[in-house]
């Protein structure tokens, strides 16, 4: 098919794969979770980031960067949507305006659906770096996405277009290479005819060689689109790698990756894949009957490079777990498998980002909460310690309370205060139980809520940012008393510095705007995400599923906005709470909401100023600016028309992984920053 004309861009970076020893003892975490306590904690924080193998930013730039700002957040977000459901998905946001946005991300058809996620996840922190760019793609192991002002979905190959050769060779004299070739061109010639535009396959050379291969086109190209990229990708290899290369080589063009390597990398954990060789299941069982000495030697291996490197990190390491044991914080193992009824399903009280809570009965009648952690390639042994050792000293009525923790048993877990009314969610958004939560006991959860966050960051013994305040992490004591829970593992960032920036973790409807964009996280995040929650309580809707159920496809904020504009804020009190309070009271209480959530977060009061506002109702408010939103239904926006700080609009429709209780990014952090 004809190309379309390409973007200008700048230089391409290449970052070579990192094949190591720790990568392929990933690649079993599964069955080497234990493995995790021989790392060193710059070592496992490496392990979960797919390997970027380049990435392509626009010369031309947005000349309304956070107006374009606004539509890229959304085409991401309806990007996410989507490509966690069958690995593709496009998105446009603002369309037939100068500042429309398009996306279109891809993960390869090997990736089970988590790891599918897991590297959107990647690639989505990494891509607003070519901000104010107009265009910009990012290629990583496993996944593509990119997002354009025009649709590029239908290109197949561009200027843009680059590949990348592999160091290693074939031993002298091989015929490997052109094994290689073949096997290149074999898949290449037969994807584009199949309906997931995938193909998979190996070679085999010799007893100690053999050659794995994969081609994909992106779903959004026609057959012949594709077939025209894949032959620009086997010419690229074949002409440019070959027979030089006997490593990684890889062809990554507008609409395909071609790629081969002497290494199996299309193998998943689970040992399915999305092509037909027979190869497959050949190494699949191969590494199943090696598993005991791959432990062995794996084990032997990272203890022994980790010795050598962290002798001292690691005398640190037991003497934490020493004085853990040794404190009153530490829990038997067999006594909290007991409390629980060995993690009975009928005891699971719920599902967090990166752990399952049961409820336990200890032997002297105590009821608790343990949570079970999922030591998995995001977490981290030393953040699980910040968390014990820190928050246990953080105490306020408004935190729910570490009782401690068991950590010499073969999982780690948590072991919190029992709350018998659950989260505020399990009341707020059931038409059935929300009556419970009358006036007096809605506005008590505003307060403690603000209590407890202005603990957290001007109070406390470190200074705490929550990073997931949400109506499912507001627990209720059995007068209704509102406890922030979930404060997830933490780290911590130097007191002369103003920000963190770090990767996306929270849940989107709740997360702040400069957070999602930027990566820029401060207690300013929090406040925004206590601003949501304020708006949820008041008006009885949620948040995230605001825009589905609105008539007009506008989301919660923009019809609180609309209703603050007109004067009429008052129609929107939940019908619950009509006749149970005054106007007054209930103005308060959408005015501060809409206080903390104002798109510029210089502007939002800090938590100890909204306890004030809270405490003293006065009627002499600063006037709220207006709050970022954005509607999938006409992509409507006016920001600007209002305020010049009202610079991000985002869509909070992004439904959770679990029934709105759990986070889209499987991890709630907290963040602690010394004084």
């Amino acid at each position: 098919m004809p190309n379309r004309r390409a973007p200008n861009t700048t230089p391409i970076h290449l970052l070579p794969p990192a094949i190591s020893l720790r990568k392929m003892a990933s690649s079993l975490l599964l069955l080497l979770l234990l493995l995790l306590l021989l790392l060193s904690p710059a070592e496992a924080d490496n392990i979960p980031s797919p390997t970027i193998f380049a990435s392509v930013c626009g010369t031309n730039k947005t000349p309304d960067p956070q107006g374009f700002d606004v539509h890229f957040v959304d085409a991401m977000e309806q990007v996410f949507q989507n490509i966690t459901k069958s690995g593709f998905a496009t998105s446009v946001s603002g369309p037939g305006s100068n500042l429309t946005v398009y996306g279109l991300g891809q993960c390869f058809s090997y990736l089970s659906s988590v790891n599918c996620q897991l590297c959107y996840a990647q690639s989505r922190v990494k891509l607003p770096r070519c901000l104010p760019a107009t265009s910009a793609r990012i290629y990583l192991d496993g996944c593509f996405l990119e997002y354009s002002g025009r649709d590029a979905s239908l290109d197949s190959v561009d200027s843009a277009d680059t590949f990348h050769c592999g160091n290693s060779t074939f031993p002298s004299g091989s015929t490997a290479a052109n094994v290689t070739a073949q096997l290149v061109g074999n898949l290449t010639g037969t994807a584009y005819r199949n309906k997931s535009y995938y193909e998979v396959g190996s070679a085999f050379v010799s007893q100690r060689l053999t050659v794995y291969a994969m081609a994909q086109c992106w779903l959004s190209l026609n057959s012949s689109g594709c077939r025209d990229c894949l032959e620009k990708g086997r010419e690229s290899l074949v002409s440019k790698c070959l027979p030089a290369s006997s490593s990684d080589s890889m062809a990554m063009n507008a609409g395909c990756f071609v790629r081969y390597s002497t290494e199996p990398f299309y193998m998943p954990v689970d040992g399915s894949t999305g092509g037909s060789s027979s190869h497959v299941w050949i190494w699949l069982v191969a590494v199943l009957c090696s598993v005991v000495t791959l432990l062995a030697l794996i084990a032997t291996a990272i203890f022994w490079r980790w010795r050598r490197s962290s002798d001292s990190e690691d005398d640190g390491f037991l003497e934490v777990v020493r004085s853990i044991s040794n404190s009153h914080l530490s829990f038997k193992y067999e006594d909290l498998i007991q409390a629980t009824g060995n993690f009975s399903e009928n005891n699971k009280l719920g599902q967090g980002g990166y752990g399952s809570v049961y409820k336990g009965i200890l032997l002297d009648g105590r009821e608790i909460a343990v949570k079970r952690l999922f030591f998995n390639t995001r977490q981290w042994i030393d953040q699980f310690f910040n968390e014990v050792t820190l928050i246990s000293q953080v105490q306020h009525k408004n935190l729910v309370k570490l009782l401690g923790c068991s950590v010499e048993g073969p999982e780690s877990l948590l072991v919190y205060e029992y709350l018998r009314n659950t989260s505020l969610d399990h009341y707020l958004f059931d038409v059935a139980k929300k009556s419970a939560l009358n006036w007096e006991r809605r506005f008590e959860i505003i307060l403690g809520m603000a209590e407890g966050l202005a603990y957290l960051h001007s109070a406390s013994v470190v200074r705490i940012i929550h990073r997931d305040i949400k109506a499912s992490n507001v627990l209720l004591d059995d007068r209704f008393r509102a406890k922030i829970s979930d404060f997830g593992l933490a780290r911590y960032f130097g007191e002369d510095q103003t920000h963190l920036s770090t990767g996306l973790a929270g849940t989107f409807g709740y997360m702040a705007p400069e957070y999602i964009v930027h990566g820029q996280l401060t207690e300013k995040a929090d406040i925004y995400s206590y601003g949501v929650v304020v708006l949820e309580i008041i008006t009885g809707k949620k948040n995230q599923n605001s825009i589905s159920t609105s008539s007009e496809g506008h989301s919660l904020m923009h019809q609180i906005w609309q209703h603050h504009k007109s004067d009429s804020l008052i129609k929107l009190l939940d019908s619950d709470l009509k006749g149970k309070c005054t106007p007054e009271e209930a103005l308060n209480i959408f005015h501060v909401g809409l206080l903390c959530v104002q798109a510029s977060p210089t502007l939002r009061p800090p938590m100890w100023k909204v306890v004030e506002m809270l405490t003293s109702r006065s009627p002499d408010l600063p006037v709220p600016t207006q709050p970022p939103f954005i509607n999938i239904k006409g992509a409507e926006s006016s920001s600007r028309s209002e305020s010049s700080d009202a610079s991000y609009l985002l869509s909070s429709s992004m439904k959770s992984l679990d029934s709105g209780q759990t986070s889209v990014n499987h991890l709630s952090v907290s963040v602690f920053q010394g004084r």
